[in-house]
């Protein structure tokens, strides 16, 4: 390394964000990740035992991915090489494989290969990393904000073990600011700074689990703070507020998309109108699209409020009508009426098991022939085979109704429609039980949620 490479990299340090300046240079300074790094847990035997695999870790933004990674190289005494998958391409990977190879043939050290959010890269990238990962060329650590079962290929998925890591709590993220605050050398202890109770409470319940996020609003809070007559920097929570660069973890593309709106409509579900908000007002906040909210809702209304209040099921139309129609703003407030009414609402799923179960016998079964009473007779030769025979107006009997068996003969007795008991479809059940009698009426039974596709 020459004079001016040095000279560029302490500049580099000194002019680098407060969170990159503060990353930890051991384990024993790493926060959070208990899990993962405590004594005698795979992770961390592995590491001190230098066996490190092949490995994927996947969590939120700020979580530790990147410093964990450095920090096993050093402690495996491993060369660290790092690629991003925004800025790398396959040549870029090729190089890197070729200097690992090159590496251990002539001095016996092992390569890890950290890539950044590896879930950028496509599938010919990953493919060409897969053989050299198998031969043991590279030991590759990749960090990822979304689910590596969708994102990396099973052939290197098979090939590496997956380690989740969690959002730091706030105890953590206090962690990280105090020492921030004392450290004069890589920190702000020169800067003789400190933050008010209230604002320091802030900083930790705004930070959200995101360690990088914290320590850089606490950098541009203390910049932001005029020193007093002591030159002492306190920072108010005014200033922290304006200091912090929110940035929601809601991705549209992403796991939390999926995560947020499978809680959103599971919260409906459990009949919880207050969680049911909650999670309306994390996607409107993120900039979800109003109109795929409003879906939801309609599809929710039919298939988890159903007959128990059909009324839901207009309620929900009429919501996305009215997003549709005033737009944002203030289309929130019919995106959180129709939310409440659907989840304060009694719950039946009878329309949507009955719906499948009788596709299930469709798709399975051949096509019966139509019951030859239910078969219309608009000419002689229809009427001559016998098309409508047997056929009852219900409306010219008693109670306008008649008992007639309309299901193909090879599906009598089948029942696919089992009311539930709960809201408007009580009655509902009643009805069929006095029509039909014991033996065709069903009541729901409780089951397993049917789909897991929310």
């Amino acid at each position: 390394m020459t004079l001016f490479d040095n000279r560029r990299e302490a500049i580099q340090r000194r002019n680098a964000p407060l969170a990159t300046r503060m990353r930890p240079q051991s384990l024993d300074e790493y926060v959070g990740q208990l899990h993962l790094l405590s004594p005698g847990s795979v992770l961390r035997s592995a590491i001190d035992e230098d066996r490190v695999p092949s490995i994927i870790l996947w969590g939120p933004p700020g979580s530790g991915k990147t410093t964990l990674a450095r920090l096993i190289a050093h402690a495996t005494k491993a060369f660290f090489e790092q690629l991003s998958a925004v800025t790398s391409g396959v040549k870029d990977v090729r190089e890197a494989v070729s200097a690992a190879r090159d590496r251990l043939g002539q001095h016996g050290r092992r390569t890890i290969l950290f890539i950044d959010e590896i879930h950028r890269f496509s599938k010919s990238q990953q493919d060409a990393l897969l053989p050299h990962v198998e031969e043991g060329t590279v030991t590759l650590i990749g960090a990822t904000t979304e689910n590596p079962s969708f994102e990396v290929i099973s052939p290197l998925l098979s090939r590496s073990r997956v380690y989740t890591l969690e959002p730091l709590d706030d105890d953590d993220i206090g962690t990280l600011v105090d020492r921030a605050l004392s450290d004069s050398d890589r920190g702000l202890g020169a800067e003789k700074a400190s933050l008010t109770d209230e604002a320091r409470s802030f900083l930790l319940r705004a930070a959200n689990g995101d360690a990088r996020a914290a320590l850089n609003t606490l950098d541009l809070g203390v910049e932001s703070t005029q020193p007093d007559e002591d030159g002492n920097r306190v920072v108010a929570v005014e200033t922290v507020e304006q200091s912090l660069q929110r940035q929601a973890r809601y991705d549209r593309l992403g796991d939390q998309h999926y995560d947020t709106i499978s809680a959103f409509i599971k919260s409906i579900r459990s009949s919880d109108p207050d969680a049911a908000i909650y999670y309306l007002a994390r996607m409107l906040d993120a900039g979800e699209d109003p109109i795929f909210i409003a879906r939801r809702l309609v599809i929710s209304a039919a298939e988890d409020v159903g007959l128990a209040n059909p009324n839901g099921l207009a309620v929900a139309i009429a919501a996305k009508q009215a997003v549709e129609f005033i737009g944002l703003p203030e289309g929130r407030i019919p995106l959180a009426e129709a939310t409440i009414y659907l989840a304060s609402a009694p719950k039946s799923n009878s329309a949507y098991k009955a719906i499948d179960a009788a596709l299930s016998d469709v798709r399975r079964g051949r096509d019966e022939p139509v019951p030859m009473h239910l078969r219309n007779a608009p000419t002689r030769l229809m009427s001559e085979l016998g098309y409508g025979d047997g056929y009852v107006y219900p409306h010219d009997a008693p109670g306008h109704f008649s008992a007639a068996e309309n299901l193909p003969e090879q599906l009598r007795g089948r029942s696919y429609y089992r009311p539930g008991l709960l809201g408007s479809e009580g009655p509902i059940a009643e009805r069929l039980k006095q029509w039909w009698g014991e033996t065709r009426f069903r009541p729901e039974r409780p089951t397993s949620d049917p789909s897991d596709s929310d």
